[in-house]
């Protein structure tokens, strides 16, 4: 490994440390739900453009894009700049977009999820671009939309703009360790057709919510026999939402659909999940063909306009803990002074599903934050993680093997 001087760049960092701050806050400021990101885009490109990015952009789809340093190896730093919506405004006991700092910990709405990593990353590149450190690398900073779909930002700037990475670092929360991997996931509904009457002679209906009933139950003892792995962990599955379709409240519903979102594990494909509920329709639905089990699809227009359809299949993915990208990981967190571990795995799902999942792109995780907060009135990130995050993204292209 390369001798580097970490002090400089802790200095340099701490010299910072008030603006990247002042920076988080003011993004967290920017409503960005629902996938609305140009605002929150604009406010970070202002700081990339005082920075000394250049080519910075809006993609087709809406989301941002930086570049900084001129190499001839790729590296992409990846967050997501959406965020979930606050859900009932009287749970927050404090403006969501204001936020609140308490013991050092900042609780507002995407705090953790995600924008708590964007300041460090663009600091951070800023930073050893001025070092030296990207001697060898075009870096990109990709502000993007991930609540709106997993993968399908980063998807659509692989195979639409063209700009494929050599190596990615997601920065969704991983408590300040490097991660390496989390499972998968297939998005599913059941549709069931039935027949409208009125509820008074119910008996010359068909009623589309009974054809569903003994399918969720079999869906919610289904879990004991999915797939495990020894790094990913078990399968899971949970009955998601239901919609009706129904002439009144006092008529037999006609049509019922259910949507199931399955956690895969390394060893499950989408085909067999499919299958896996496929199986518990009752014969004489199959037979009629008045129950059929099918993968989503996403196809709505980003805001502005762009349209870039996927399946909603996003595969398990780990790169293994020997590669270089996640050593290099471990050593940057190692040297910024942060307590030695193992490279872990995330709980929930990232756009690491298509870096590395369909692209085939090394990609790690390192972040401020603990997931368990994210899309939680308790949304929040600490301020001293945020900066520290910064000496680990500022370091982490000096120590990748060549």
């Amino acid at each position: 490994m390369p001798n580097i001087d970490i002090h400089a760049i802790q200095q340099e960092v701490a010299r910072q440390r008030d603006d990247i701050l002042t920076f988080l806050r003011e993004l967290v400021a920017i409503p960005s739900m629902d996938s609305l990101i140009g605002p929150v885009g604009e406010r970070a490109q202002a700081e990339m453009h005082k920075l000394g990015f250049e080519d910075i952009r809006f993609d087709s789809m809406g989301n941002t894009l930086g570049r900084i340093g001129d190499g001839p190896r790729i590296l992409l730093y990846d967050s997501h700049i959406d965020t979930v919506g606050i859900g009932d405004p009287a749970e927050w006991q404090w403006d969501p977009f204001t936020g609140k700092v308490e013991d050092g910990r900042f609780y507002a709405r995407g705090a953790c999820d995600e924008k708590g990593s964007t300041p460090g990353m663009i600091y951070g590149l800023a930073i050893a671009h001025r070092l030296g450190l990207l001697d060898g690398w075009t870096t990109y900073y990709f502000g993007n939309m991930e609540e709106w779909c997993d993968g399908i930002a980063c998807h659509a700037l692989v195979e639409h703009e063209g700009i494929r990475p050599d190596f990615v670092v997601i920065g969704e929360p991983t408590k300040m360790q490097v991660y390496r991997g989390h499972k998968g996931r297939i998005e599913m509904q059941i549709v069931a057709k039935g027949r409208s009457a009125h509820a008074a002679s119910n008996h010359l209906g068909d009623n589309a919510i009974y054809k569903v009933l003994p399918i969720i139950d079999a869906i919610s003892r289904l879990e004991p026999q999915l797939g495990d792995d020894a790094f990913l962990g078990h399968g899971k599955i949970t009955v998601t939402d239901m919609k009706v379709e129904t002439p009144s409240i006092n008529a037999v519903p006609n049509l019922c659909t259910v949507y199931i979102d399955r956690r895969l594990t390394f060893g499950e494909s989408a085909a067999d999940a499919l299958q896996q509920i496929r199986d518990l329709v009752p014969a004489e639905h199959v037979a009629s063909g008045d129950v059929r089990v099918e993968m989503l699809r996403y196809d709505e227009p980003s805001y502005t306009g762009f349209v870039f359809p996927v399946d909603k299949y996003f595969p398990a993915w780990a790169i293994d803990a020997g590669h270089p990208l996640v050593q290099a990981g471990l050593e940057t967190a190692r040297r910024i002074g942060l307590p030695e571990h193992e490279a872990g795995k995330w709980n929930f799902s990232t756009n690491g599903i298509y870096w590395a999942g369909k692209a085939g792109i090394p990609s790690i995780g390192f972040g401020p934050g603990e997931e368990e907060t994210a899309h939680t009135v308790n949304d929040s990130v600490l301020l001293d993680d945020v900066v520290k995050a910064t000496e680990f993204y500022a370091l982490l292209p000096g120590l990748i093997e060549s």
